[in-house]
């Protein structure tokens, strides 16, 4: 790729590595091409070496700097986990959970770091809890701890590794993330004691209702070579000019609020891990 890197140091060697999970709302009725420009200024803006994204995206003028991990023909197909990366691509693979009722996958790539030990990045989208008629109860709780701990099996062998990806974790439901030692959650170890919530009823301008306040989006590393130094959350300003009429029920009637647009309904998570 032609690109340089931009935190390099004196000798053009790359110092750190910049990720972002993006969890992205593909909603063709509301304001997609405003959305999709706001969202690519942020990628423009922070210019990160590796994505995490999800869902079709249409692609646009920064895409082109990027090797995506999945073709053309399959991304024309529908949803999908994918990667884009600067950097250098050493190996991709991609392996189907044995109890996905939605298809859902662990996609693994090892990227060579110049001047540095190579990393292997990999992403996933757990299973969804999807509550619904009759009983209300389809939580997928089982298949999502067992996607998890799949996930942990799969890249333990692994000496510089970054999982992220929307776990759909619920503490309360799932129990502790199935971390090994050495192990961690970037949020919580660089923001000890911070709301880590990428999916925010509260502080999102754009959601309303009494769903969970959710920290879907995170990531878990296991890195003996680097060490995760700055973790932030991003898009998190309203889109100017763009209103979202909205229904909700209140009580017995219904209210129509009017509600800000920001790039996606998630915020987008950030993370820096430099070299040892």
């Amino acid at each position: 790729l032609a690109n340089v890197p931009e935190d390099t140091d004196s000798k053009g060697v790359l110092s750190s590595v910049k990720i972002l999970i993006y969890n992205v709302w593909f909603w063709e009725d509301l304001g997609l091409h405003k959305r999709m420009k706001a969202l690519g200024d942020l990628i423009e803006l922070h210019s990160p070496d590796i994505i995490y994204i999800y869902d079709i995206f249409h692609r646009s003028s920064w895409w082109k700097i990027y090797q995506c991990s999945v073709s053309e023909q399959a991304e024309s197909m529908g949803y999908s986990c994918m990667q884009l990366i600067k950097l250098s691509v050493k190996s991709f693979r991609s392996i189907p959970f044995r109890n996905s009722f939605m298809g859902r996958e662990l996609c693994i790539t090892e990227v060579e770091v110049q001047g540095h030990k190579p990393l292997v990045v990999a992403i996933s989208h757990l299973e969804n809890p999807c509550p619904g008629p009759p009983k209300w109860d389809q939580m997928y709780s089982k298949e999502r701890v067992d996607q998890a701990k799949e996930v942990i099996n799969l890249l333990k062998s692994n000496a510089n590794l970054i999982f992220g990806g929307n776990m759909n974790w619920d503490d309360k439901l799932d129990g502790p993330f199935p971390l090994l030692d050495g192990w961690v959650d970037a949020w919580v170890e660089l923001r000890p004691g911070e709301i880590g919530w990428t999916y925010d009823t509260k502080s999102n301008q754009m959601l309303s209702g009494n769903r969970t306040l959710q920290k879907s989006d995170q990531f878990v590393c296991n890195l003996r070579d680097y060490k995760v130094s700055e973790i932030d959350m991003i898009g998190k300003e309203a889109i100017p000019g763009l209103p979202y009429c909205k229904e909700k029920k209140m009580k017995k009637e219904i209210k129509m609020l009017d509600l800000a647009v920001l790039p996606i309904d998630h915020y987008g998570l950030l993370l820096k891990i430099s070299r040892l």
